[in-house]
């Protein structure tokens, strides 16, 4: 499965050293609207291309995951960067079992302008975090090169649109207790007159901004007792001086510090019941999902077509 925007210069290649490494499988080109030759050199080159229309590589990716079908689907960017070559060993390492999505880690070898400015920074920070928040180790979270079971292409449900689509696959596997396994790669670089879609700072406040309503969905009652914590000692920060009013004075005379103080501390109650909750609903949508699961992994043995993608 290849998402394409305007990769006139470089889809050519991809397809045809992907049709030579993994002869039986079946490569689509989904082409996002290019405005150049993307679409006619991708079928040139013996690739099945379809339209997708809605702009965004996330758009794109769940119009994948919900049109075509196989055993094993592999996922990789049409710019050159990533090595056919390799598409075997992660294959292999799918079907050894014991992983849902094997990811083509880049961060141990790469080109020397394989990545743009802060980018491998940015990648670094949010691997961190999320290792962080779900006690599971991750080294790259934003590859493009990843192959993904039958069952996790056909229960996981995306929202992203753009770029922040890979580590939103990340974020849902840990979340939902998918197994990921990452094999490193060699990282290249884009071929001279090809150009990169990412901005820096636009997507890597939309991965930011995935990772807190992960956060905020996934594991509720960590998320909204470190906020109920926050106000807390803001609370407490706030209420000094009325306290130290009492306490000398048996008089309050920052009057509005008081009010504040106790809105605050209100608002942290609120935050550590409104946890609870929200914890008690996410433990119950987790056993209806893994329920989901057992269903998809029952109709997967039952259905063995055989296919690549």
């Amino acid at each position: 499965m290849i998402p394409c925007l305007n990769e006139e210069k470089t889809v050519g290649k991809v397809v045809s050293d992907f049709k030579s490494v993994l002869p039986g499988a079946g490569i689509y080109v989904y082409d996002n609207n290019s405005t150049d030759r993307t679409a006619q050199t991708a079928r040139e080159n013996g690739a099945v291309v379809v339209s997708a229309p809605i702009r965004g590589k996330g758009n794109v990716v769940r119009q994948m995951f919900s049109e075509l079908d196989g055993d094993v689907f592999l996922m990789v960017d049409g710019d050159d960067t990533y090595p056919a070559a390799v598409a075997p060993t992660l294959i292999a390492e799918l079907e050894k079992g014991g992983a849902d999505m094997i990811v083509g880690a880049r961060m141990s070898e790469h080109e020397a302008r394989s990545f743009r400015a802060f980018h491998k920074f940015g990648n670094h920070l949010v691997a961190g975090l999320i290792s962080l928040i779900f006690s599971r180790k991750v080294t790259d979270v934003m590859s493009g090169y990843r192959v993904f079971s039958w069952s996790f292409v056909k229960s996981i449900i995306l929202m992203s649109e753009g770029f922040e689509i890979e580590t939103e696959m990340t974020l849902q596997a840990l979340a939902k207790d998918f197994r990921i396994r990452e094999v490193p790669i060699k990282y290249g670089e884009r071929p001279s007159g090809s150009l990169s879609k990412l901005n820096t700072y636009k997507d890597g406040l939309l991965v930011l901004k995935t990772i807190f309503l992960i956060f905020k969905d996934y594991k509720p009652f960590v998320f909204f007792s470190l906020l109920s914590v926050l106000l807390g000692c803001l609370s407490l920060f706030t209420g000094y001086w009325p306290i130290m009013d009492y306490i000398r004075f048996r008089y309050v005379y920052h009057v509005p510090l008081a009010v504040l103080a106790s809105g605050i501390g209100i608002l942290a109650a609120m935050c550590f019941g409104l946890g609870l909750i929200m914890d008690t609903l996410a433990k119950y949508h987790n056993e209806n999902f893994i329920l989901r699961k057992r269903l998809i992994t029952r109709r997967q043995g039952g259905e063995d077509s055989g296919t690549v993608h």
